[in-house]
């Protein structure tokens, strides 16, 4: 099902609705009626394995055929307390669950019996509706696990507000980021090895601050502000900032309320050449603001380990209406990106259309 092609081309779905993607690039639908999905992670023989929040379902997609479309579906696990976080590693699928990680093993061999999930790590904080996770393994094969704030602002207890980094094997943990509020997308850069975050800002301080934040880890355990600073600048009333406390200012601003929820370095070769290596974000949108920002993908365009810009890929909102709420980006087998929509339950392909690109230039 094509949803979108050609630049700022308006494309219209079943609804009558438009959804806007950049020239070269299409939109197609991958997979439908997931429910309430949230991340995504990747096996390494090309399932796609999706989170949900309040339903407690863990689904893996296969596209058997390679046509962009899934044809198998498997429902992995059902029944859990806001299963939204996954990681892949080594065959196996990583799913946090209440106050504790568990591992499916050999999982792509077991999509229709998947063997009983074994307990992996057992403290986290207990779960509150309230706070986010998500996870994924980095370069030094620890599994790289954020922890939200439980609260729009407050002075929350650790781990509350950080990033930490469990070795699986031993359970042994090190925090490499604090005074976060709401982390769920965090990629590395394959260039540096960096690890880049997206936080959303604070609510409830009007429509255009505090910013949402991306930032970039220079120095393990630094801490980024919440709830003392907003943003580069915005001091928070309610709380005065320890005097020895040196905060780091976010890498880029974006807009307030866009809520970026997925963060993934692109590493594939479909899209042209400036789109490589540089980061992609889902902007979920806001839900208290007078008038609707985000619902979209964007790249951020990097430099010098520095962000130049930001330019939208695909928009989701038609004037004030919201098509879709994209949660999740991550990279596909073929060099196209997923994108996971939890207003709708859907996950849509992006991809490249280099044919038509090259029919336009004649």
């Amino acid at each position: 099902m094509l949803l979108g092609l050609l630049p700022t081309s308006s494309v219209f779905a079943a609804q009558s609705v438009m959804i806007t993607v950049t020239k070269g690039f299409g939109l197609s639908l991958f997979a439908s009626d997931l429910g309430d999905i949230k991340q995504m992670t990747l096996g390494d023989d090309g399932t796609l394995f999706v989170g949900s929040q309040k339903s407690g379902t863990v689904y893996a997609l296969v596209d058997s055929d390679q046509n962009g479309q899934v044809d198998k579906r498997y429902l992995i696990a059902r029944g859990l307390e806001y299963p939204e976080a996954l990681a892949f590693h080594d065959g196996a699928l990583y799913v946090t669950e209440e106050d504790r990680i568990i591992r499916f093993d050999e999982i792509e061999s077991r999509l229709r019996r998947p063997g009983r999930a074994r307990e992996v790590y057992s403290n986290l904080p207990n779960l509150d509706k309230k706070h986010s996770r998500s996870m994924r393994f980095g370069p030094d094969d620890r599994l790289y696990v954020s922890i939200g704030s439980p609260c729009n602002v407050c002075e929350a207890a650790s781990p509350f507000g950080s990033i930490i980094a469990i070795d699986v094997d031993s359970g042994a943990s090190e925090q490499i980021a604090l005074g976060l509020r709401s982390v769920t997308g965090f990629d590395w850069s394959p260039e540096t090895n960096k690890l880049w975050f997206a936080d959303l800002g604070r609510n409830w301080m009007g429509d255009n601050i505090p910013a949402d934040e991306i930032n970039r880890v220079e120095v393990k355990g630094s801490h980024y502000g919440f709830p003392y600073l907003h943003g580069s600048d915005v001091v928070e009333p309610a709380y005065d900032k320890p005097k020895n406390l040196n905060v780091i200012v976010p890498e880029y601003e974006l807009p307030a309320h866009v809520a970026p929820t997925g963060l993934s370095f692109y590493r594939g070769e479909q899209f042209p050449e400036r789109y490589r290596n540089q980061i992609f974000v889902a902007e979920n949108g806001s839900w208290n603001r007078s008038s609707k920002v985000g619902y979209q993908i964007v790249m951020l365009e990097i430099e010098d380990d520095k962000v130049n810009k930001r330019e939208t890929v695909v928009s989701f909102l038609d004037g004030e209406f919201p098509v879709a709420r994209p949660f999740d980006v991550i990279n596909a087998p073929d060099g196209s990106m997923y994108i996971s929509d939890d207003l709708k339950g859907n996950i849509y392909r992006l991809f490249y259309n280099a044919d038509e690109q090259s029919q336009e230039s004649n």
